[in-house]
């Protein structure tokens, strides 16, 4: 199936087949534990010889075939499916790393990826260097350490708006022996699929654009199965090396491409227990259904809001990629020809406290964490997600202390602009 259809395809068909009998629609598997008819059968999926289920920290079947559509979607060999996107930040990296184990990232990433690398995980050994996107390859390449396991980005940055240029950053990492881990959260693969341009493995909040509705918190971590672990099996031990907690079993010549996944699953998962629920993943492939189609719509109407705020005189700056004049325009043309995404960036003129009254005045448009789903809604980072930054380290970030992050939903586009208006008007 993932080679003979569209995205839009994929995204209503993909990942359950049902077969006679069986229900159309995926099942909710609500079910902890899986029955097998004598001990050897249970004896050999705890042995990773046999593929199946038996409890469902590990795997579900609802899961699976949610985390298969996603895969497919992104053109990858195998997913897994988290509780949060920040848990599928998190196994993404800790997948590869280790205490004494280094890795660069992408200083404009969202917040609480920010902190999660900058200061939770350095607690547990493992340091990371933030570099500026924008920076030359010299400056970049000087990050690179003898102990660096993988560089991190973000299609398009959360809350800046800025356009990461994944071949460029795929390339150096391979230089180094080290794969890139994606963020594709914002764009989706129905906008870029970045295997396409080198990257690794790719990471997704699907709370966002993948649900649509704001119902479920979930993550996902999709692999390439293209990155060659044996050829840095110095670096990648817990990939190359025996796993004397499966019996010396080496993940990456017992599995292959599906390596990497399978020691997400098997060991991440078996110890730290970040599951997305069986009744979320059904709700999550609900979203998936409409994905491409609310996509579409996302970025007409956000196209339409960030033109009409380049032209009002009271806005001081925005950033958006689809405008033709936006820093990251090129890039945009470049890995996001159908659009990016629903999300703009933007300031007002004035003092810092402009972006809150602006707010305050809002009538349809709600102020809440959320962002990415079908309904208008707006947040300013300095005084919410990222007010544990200071400004300077706001500044670092890419997040201008008086941005506005404005997520553009799916409603008439007419009622989005003239609740915008009238906020602005009543300032």
């Amino acid at each position: 199936m993932e080679k003979k259809f569209h995205p839009g395809t994929l995204c209503v068909q993909a990942g359950w087949q049902p077969k006679k009998g069986e229900p159309r629609v995926l099942p909710i598997y609500q079910s902890t534990t899986f029955k097998y008819d004598n001990s050897e059968q249970m004896a050999r999926l705890f042995d990773l010889k046999d593929e199946g289920y038996f409890y469902t920290r590990l795997q579900n079947p609802t899961n699976d075939a949610v985390a298969a559509k996603i895969a497919a979607l992104e053109g990858g060999v195998a997913a897994m499916l988290t509780a949060s996107g920040q848990a599928a930040s998190f196994y993404a990296v800790f997948n590869i790393c280790e205490a004494g184990d280094h890795f660069i990232s992408s200083n404009t990433i969202y917040g609480g990826t920010y902190n999660l690398f900058g200061v939770t995980m350095k607690k547990m050994g493992i340091t990371c260097t933030f570099v500026d996107p924008d920076a030359t390859d010299e400056e970049i390449e000087a990050a690179f350490r003898p102990n660096t396991k993988c560089f991190f980005g973000e299609t398009i940055s959360n809350p800046g708006g800025h356009v990461f240029d994944i071949e460029r950053f795929a390339r150096m990492a391979h230089k180094h022996g080290v794969p890139l881990i994606v963020d594709n959260t914002f764009a989706t693969p129905i906008h870029c699929r970045p295997f396409e341009w080198g990257a690794d493995i790719v990471t997704h909040s699907t709370t966002k654009y993948m649900d649509g509705h704001a119902c479920a918190v979930g993550g996902c971590i999709v692999d390439s199965g293209r990155f060659d672990w044996m050829a840095h099996a110095d670096k990648f031990p817990g990939l190359c090396a025996p796993d004397e907690s499966y019996h010396g079993l080496a993940y990456a010549k017992a599995f292959g491409p599906k390596a990497y996944i399978t020691k997400a699953t098997a060991q991440l998962m078996r110890d730290l227990g970040s599951i997305q629920s069986p009744e979320n993943a059904f709700l999550l492939n609900l979203g998936l259904e409409s994905l491409h189609l609310r996509m579409r719509q996302h970025v007409a109407n956000a196209q339409q809001v960030a033109e009409y705020l380049q032209s009002d005189p009271r806005v001081a700056w925005i950033s958006y990629a689809g405008l033709p004049n936006d820093k990251y325009h090129a890039l945009a043309q470049k890995y996001l020809p159908q659009g990016g995404c629903g999300v703009i960036a933007f300031g007002l003129k004035g003092s810092r406290e402009e972006a809150i009254r602006f707010m305050d005045h809002l009538k349809m448009i709600a102020i809440v964490t959320h962002v990415a789903d079908a309904r208008t809604c707006v947040l300013h980072p300095a005084s919410h997600t990222h007010r544990q930054l200071s400004d300077e380290q706001l500044r670092e970030a890419g997040v201008a202390p008086d941005l506005i992050r404005l997520s553009v939903g799916i409603e008439d586009v007419e009622d989005i602009l003239a609740d915008i208006r009238q906020a602005l008007d009543s300032m």
